[in-house]
């Protein structure tokens, strides 16, 4: 440890600071109730949370914040994205997307994390969307993007189990009137 009186005081005092925000907690309510304690500066990853917490709430007292709207393992899977990202944020996406591939979009935990089944993928659109927390609805955003980006109509539409309700004339309209989509 170095012997300068001025360095120690200096380095004890770095060492201590810690931001309240990290310490205070707060408990997210899910969808079905169950409570979620997560700091402060996590909760406020999410506009949403943030516009909701009392400032004036006692240090010691962790106050609720109900997310109606977000079931508890999709809230769980917030968390871990906002705990993850408060120690290593996302790189930017650059848009339009470079690759089909989201691994050679984002660092690897956030490609392996919206490596999930549709019905996930899109109940986290949702919830980011709900709770305001753009780089989780950027991430997942350009998720699906990646899922359409170099597939034909018909492709998408097996991709996501839609029905095409149009009529062959219809379709071929419509084709034609955007033909200048597919030119690009």
């Amino acid at each position: 440890l170095n012997s300068n009186p001025f360095i120690r005081v200096y380095l004890f005092n770095k060492m201590s600071e810690t931001n309240p925000d990290d310490i205070r907690t707060i408990h997210l309510v899910s969808q079905e109730g169950e409570s979620f304690d997560v700091p402060l500066s996590v909760g406020k990853m999410s506009d949403l949370v943030k516009t909701m917490i009392d400032d004036e709430q006692e240090e010691d007292e962790a106050q609720e914040i109900p997310l109606p709207n977000v079931k508890s393992a999709i809230l769980a899977k917030v968390i871990e994205f906002a705990q993850h990202y408060k120690a290593e944020p996302m790189t930017e996406i650059e848009k339009p997307l470079k690759s089909a591939n989201m691994a050679e979009v984002v660092q690897e935990w956030y490609s392996t994390f919206v490596a999930v089944d549709q019905e996930v993928l899109f109940e986290l659109i949702l919830a980011a969307n709900y709770m305001d927390i753009k780089p989780l609805l950027d991430l997942t955003c350009a998720t699906v993007a990646s899922m359409i980006k170099g597939k034909s109509p018909e492709d998408i539409r097996k991709t996501f189990n839609i029905v095409n309700d149009f009529t062959p004339e219809e379709e071929a309209q419509v084709r034609e009137e955007n033909k200048w989509c597919e030119e690009a």
